[in-house]
């Protein structure tokens, strides 16, 4: 199975440094709800369920592979706009500085639980990058988050068609 779009991803590049689009990437770098926390969850949720599920653990370790391209991806532009990137977001004050922490996966071992969280951050991923998207006046960071959107797209199909299998397996 794959999971990312069958496209090449577009060249890393910025028009020019800026720390504000920087501050915003470093959200979707290591925030909350980012490509650090989805490779944390993702790992985690494998190796949980890797003994007993191998099917499951081989599509989370696919899905995590994108998003580590991605952090790359992140990484390679906040580097360009001029910031260092670091595990540290902007909180949602918009006022400090915060840094990753373990606390933002989920530890859940219910398998429907995982995949409905899984989703639902998937989504809410989406909605940032589109957000910052919209924020970003620079076509080759415009192009970078757009391209990762469509990889976020199909992780959620991935995890609907895992979650219709676990659901059916249930009710029978």
């Amino acid at each position: 199975m794959e999971y990312s779009v069958n496209k090449p991803y577009p060249k890393v590049a910025v028009s020019e440094p800026n720390l504000a689009y920087a501050s915003l990437l470093l959200e979707d770098y290591a925030g909350v709800v980012s490509e650090q926390t989805a490779i944390n969850q993702y790992l985690y949720q494998a190796f949980a369920k890797f003994s007993n599920n191998p099917e499951f653990y081989q599509m989370l370790l696919g899905i995590a592979k994108v998003e580590m391209k991605h952090f790359e991806i992140l990484g390679q532009t906040i580097h360009l706009l001029g910031a260092k990137p670091k595990l540290k977001f902007i909180d949602v004050t918009g006022k400090h500085l915060d840094y990753w922490q373990g606390k933002f996966v989920d530890y859940t071992t219910n398998m429907e639980k995982m995949l409905i969280d899984n989703i639902k951050k998937e989504y809410m991923a989406i909605s940032k990058y589109e957000k910052h998207i919209a924020m970003i006046n620079d076509k080759y960071i415009k192009r970078s988050l757009a391209r990762i959107i469509e990889d976020e797209k199909i992780h959620i199909i991935c995890f609907k068609n895992y979650l219709s299998k676990v659901v059916k397996r249930e009710g029978s």
